[in-house]
């Protein structure tokens, strides 16, 4: 990837990053482990972020 980035772009990547974050802990807890896994949650290798 360029070391330099348009802001668009890099403004969509932090985005993803932060939509990318597991399911909390006390989340699992209170669900009895019913919520484990995040539906959205996006692989780096297999999904590409729209350009």
């Amino acid at each position: 990837m360029a070391r330099y980035k348009n802001l668009p772009r890099k403004l969509r990547y932090a985005k993803e990053g932060r939509k990318n974050s597991p399911v909390p802990s006390w989340c699992v807890i209170r669900t009895n482990r019913r919520f484990r896994t995040h539906p959205k949650r996006r692989r780096w290798r297999a999904s590409r972020i729209k350009r």
